[in-house]
């Protein structure tokens, strides 16, 4: 994929070692993203498992949600 470079009003190709870093900061902002999304999934599974231990408890559902 061919990179542009802007600088001012000047518009040009990215040198090879440009468009290599380019390539790199988006993997890095794709990993990030993904592990950003993994984390969110196991913040969430970890709350509905919590949740489901207190009612086992016998905690109302109003209860759970005061915590």
């Amino acid at each position: 994929m061919t990179h542009k470079i802007q600088i001012d009003d000047l518009v040009r190709d990215a040198t090879p070692a440009e468009a290599a870093a380019i390539d790199a900061s988006h993997a890095a902002a794709d990993a990030q993203t993904a592990a950003d999304a993994k984390a969110a999934t196991a913040q969430a599974a970890a709350k509905k498992s919590a949740e489901t231990k207190l009612a086992a408890l016998g905690l109302t559902a109003d209860e759970i949600a005061a915590l």
